[in-house]
């Protein structure tokens, strides 16, 4: 309740958005607290306007589309929401659904939707394409791939010069594997705890988070080490992370100097002593760690990690399907924020803006090694459609100064979720880089636990409900991941945040009863 209090006076300040939402009453009595108690419950934070006007949503039921999806549909359970969301359009950061309710997109479709949902000059470039040339295959040439792969390997530094054309983030690391394995000739190959690279028979050895492991063997030769989480693993401090926002966890380190960072590259160098063989084929890491709630690692890790894969003779590989493009605002690699050089790059997501494509990048000595052992072939890989998708992405990443973009409101969107890290006790790290950003919900910030998975569906349901679409992630599903198109403004951030401030207390008025 003390806690609550706190927010009373900003609470006052909020938009009502029914006329049946009772007055306040201002009276220092409790009839004062159950008045704004009821504001603070029936209070919508005022969205930012659009001027783009959806199509009337003309196609199934809502109730037949559930239906279907029973009876058709995948049993696998992946929709957000006890009433999933049925989504009708797209524009830039908003979608809308079939009853026509609007919603501001900060998880891009799982972080793909780099440029906005439906941007008109994608758009126009896809409909030119549609119009010309759908489909050839790799047997014959189109302009369209050279085009693009001219572009793209522009962005990318020496040697990382040969381009494989793809259709998705489990297809590129399923061929960086088979890369890593061909040039090394060896077999296994490490991957964080935590880690998510893909859910094809070969990619699931390399994701290490339980839900997407089997019961029966797959994924062979594939080893699992210690994630260096500086806010949840054993070791952490309060200088690790390349962010504006640090942990809340203190340490002695001087600057330049991390403990932890050490510390985890002695688990790093335990289990390339216990487990795996004394000659590896590589090791796969993402910047950022996607899934699990938007990990970061302390400064200098990966650059040491690399150096002692590369003493057993393997690879590194860096899986860039959510960070690259820009997000991370500072660079247009995720890997550049670590100051390493991969051997291997593989991309997808944010790539097409959603468009099916992906892209592993390598060497021209790993391609040779790839070329001699296997003939790699991808039939819708490289596509007309997809490659002139791709490079009117990048050309509006550059025209729209989106990586600029990221950098300026992502760092401003960081700051103003550390103040609500600070105001609630449930709020236990706010970490990321550019416009990607974990929120980790725990019991209290002395322990760490993670806050039970009903109360976060709750304030999840609530962000909703107030027309905000925020993803989860996290091995205990307790963190808020938030990434939202690049395009977005301050002004959009300041509604999210009031929305998820409004949630969180919501959510202690519920426990407080």
């Amino acid at each position: 309740m003390i806690l609550a209090w706190r927010h009373l006076p900003r609470t006052l300040h909020q938009k009502i958005s029914s006329p049946r939402t009772p007055k306040t009453c201002l009276f220092p009595n409790r009839t004062f607290w159950r008045s704004v108690t009821k504001l603070d419950l029936h209070t919508k934070p005022r969205m930012p306007p659009c001027d783009f006007m959806p199509e009337r949503y003309q196609s199934l039921p809502y109730k037949r589309v559930l239906e279907i999806h029973e009876q058709h549909l995948s049993p696998v359970l992946t929709a957000y929401f006890p009433k999933p969301l049925l989504l009708h359009q797209g524009h830039m950061q908003w979608l809308f659904d079939y009853e026509g309710n609007r919603y501001l997109d900060f998880f891009s479709g799982i972080v793909t939707v780099s440029v906005g949902h439906c941007h008109p000059k994608v758009n126009a470039v896809a409909q030119k394409q549609l119009g010309r040339l759908w489909h050839v295959s790799a047997f014959f040439f189109h302009p369209a791939s050279y085009e693009y792969a001219e572009k793209l390997s522009s962005l990318l530094p020496e040697p990382l010069k040969v381009i494989f054309l793809v259709n998705s983030g489990s297809e590129a690391n399923d061929l960086a594997m088979l890369m890593a394995r061909a040039h090394s000739k060896n077999a296994d190959i490490i991957s964080f705890r935590g880690a998510y690279h893909g859910c094809s028979p070969y990619t699931i050895g390399l994701s290490n988070v339980g839900a997407f492991k089997m019961i029966l063997p797959s994924g062979m030769s594939c080893q699992s080490t210690m994630c260096p989480d500086v806010f949840r693993g054993p070791w952490g401090g309060s200088h690790c992370r390349d962010s504006p926002v640090q942990t809340i966890r203190k340490c002695s380190c001087a600057p330049g100097c991390c403990q932890a960072k050490d510390q985890y590259i002695e688990q790093f160098k335990d289990t390339l002593n216990t487990s795996v063989a004394k000659s590896i084929a590589g090791f796969f890491a993402e910047p950022i760690q996607g899934v699990n709630g938007f990990v970061q690692y302390p400064q200098g890790f990966l650059k040491e990690a690399f150096e002692l894969v590369r003493e057993r003779g393997g690879v590194c590989v860096v899986d860039e399907v959510q960070t690259g493009f820009g997000r991370l605002g500072s660079h247009f690699w995720g890997f550049q924020t670590h100051g390493v050089l991969p051997d291997i790059v593989t991309m997808a997501k944010g790539i097409g803006n959603g468009f099916p494509m992906a892209a592993v990048v390598t060497t021209p000595e790993i391609a040779k090694s790839l070329a001699k052992s296997v003939l790699q072939f991808s039939t819708f890989g490289g596509n007309p459609m997809a490659c002139a998708i791709g490079k009117a992405v990048l050309e509006v990443i550059k025209e729209e100064n989106l990586q600029e973009n990221s950098q300026e409101v992502g760092t401003y969107m960081l700051l103003k979720f550390a103040k609500l890290r600070d105001e609630f006790e449930i709020i236990g790290d706010v970490r990321g880089k550019g416009l990607m950003m974990g929120v980790e919900m725990v019991k209290d910030k002395m322990s760490r636990q993670p806050l039970p998975r009903e109360e976060i569906n709750q304030i999840h349901e609530d962000c909703r409900h107030m027309g905000l679409i925020i993803g989860r992630g996290g091995i205990f599903s307790q963190t808020f991941r938030i990434a939202p198109p690049m395009c977005i403004s301050k002004a959009e951030v300041d509604f999210a945040v009031e929305v998820f401030r409004s949630a969180v207390i919501r959510h202690m008025e519920r426990q407080a009863k």
